[in-house]
């Protein structure tokens, strides 16, 4: 899935992501970034995410490294 960063408090690692597709707002799931490139999230940021069994946003991930195919970390 694709969206954009509502809210991220880098303190607690807490934030919320809007879907592209229908405006769903979900919660990041604890560990959401540890695979990728990001240690933090800004306002606005376009991500691509991939949701967990219990509807949060995980594997948030930059669109580039989908697309460039880029290592994992």
């Amino acid at each position: 899935m694709q969206g954009v960063i509502k809210a991220f408090d880098p303190a607690s690692g807490e934030g919320l992501v809007v879907s592209d597709a229908d405006r769903s707002v979900y919660a990041l799931a604890p560990g959401a970034l540890e695979s990728s490139i990001f240690q933090w999230l800004r306002q606005g940021q376009r991500v691509v995410f991939d949701l967990d069994p219990e509807g949060r946003a995980t594997q948030v991930r930059s669109g580039a490294e989908v697309d460039l195919g880029l290592p994992e970390t």
